[in-house]
């Protein structure tokens, strides 16, 4: 669907073709599993309109860091997030911490596997030098979809521990991608917090984030299998950590309801003992 005109940001022009960027990254983020080759494919395609887009923006003069957040903004609303009703059926039919558990298992097996195949094709990239010029674009992707996978998994915590976000979806998307730049959760009793997600200092703390992101890929540049290996354990573990600052922050926020005390057994040692 297309984003309405009001939702749409200054910098759209200088992001590239961010429809099909959207559409690939939901793709990629959507649940369910895709088979190997579907993923590779999908990541590979993104790569190369990302390419694209980078080259018009060096034409524009725009940094790097710039672009790469003028293009997550742009597919932040195109993110699939799921409601509590939504999460609870897709995962078994569990609920609170549980849940919340296996999203973050979940989604560390996503950013996992989009790791390996990146730190994978870095490695080839790495043992063929006159293809090493278009490995960046293979990285950007995968730093882009792994974004993505934990601005998602940061949004549906927060369903699960009932932090409601006010707004639109664009709203309430780019809001959700403020808190990945901070690695913190979202206030609910700051309800400013959603309006002013745009300003001068989140878009400098989601440039900065992105670029860590793409730093740490970065190190998977290597020969043979490391590139796959290190990429895969690297993503696993960033995600972890962010899971488990963003839990520590929601309950703090908004702690769920603890689960009932178990009633007593009737006939237990005391009926014994009168018996």
């Amino acid at each position: 669907m297309a984003e309405p005109e009001k939702d749409r940001q200054p910098d759209d022009e200088v992001a590239g073709p961010d429809r099909e960027v959207g559409e690939l990254v939901g793709r990629l983020t959507a649940p369910g599993e895709l088979e190997p080759a579907e993923r590779r494919r999908l990541l590979g395609r993104l790569a190369q309109r990302l390419s694209e887009g980078a080259k018009r923006a060096r034409a524009t003069g725009a940094g790097r860091g710039r672009w790469l957040a003028d293009v997550f903004l742009n597919i932040a609303p195109r993110i699939p997030i799921r409601d509590l009703h939504t999460l609870s059926e897709h995962h078994h039919g569990l609920t609170g911490e549980e849940l919340a558990d296996d999203l973050v298992r979940t989604a560390q097996k996503a950013t996992m596997t989009v790791g390996a195949i990146g730190g994978a094709l870095a490695a080839a990239e790495f043992a063929a030098p006159p293809l090493l010029l278009s490995a960046p674009a293979q990285l950007v992707a995968e730093t882009i979809v792994v974004a993505a996978i934990e601005v998602k998994l940061l949004a549906e915590l927060h369903e699960v521990y009932g932090v409601h976000v006010q707004g639109s979806g664009a709203q309430r998307a780019i809001a959700f991608t403020a808190a990945w730049a901070r690695q913190r959760g979202i206030d609910p009793l700051a309800p400013a917090s959603v309006s002013l997600a745009l300003g001068a200092a989140t878009k400098t703390a989601l440039r900065n984030r992105l670029m860590r992101t793409l730093g740490r890929h970065l190190s998977t540049f290597g020969p043979f299998l490391t590139g796959a290996i290190a990429g895969g354990a690297l993503n696993r573990m960033a995600t972890k950590k962010l899971g488990e600052a963003i839990r520590a922050d929601l309950r703090i926020k908004a702690p769920l309801p603890e689960a009932p005390a178990p009633k007593p057994v009737r006939g237990g040692a005391r009926g014994e003992l009168e018996g």
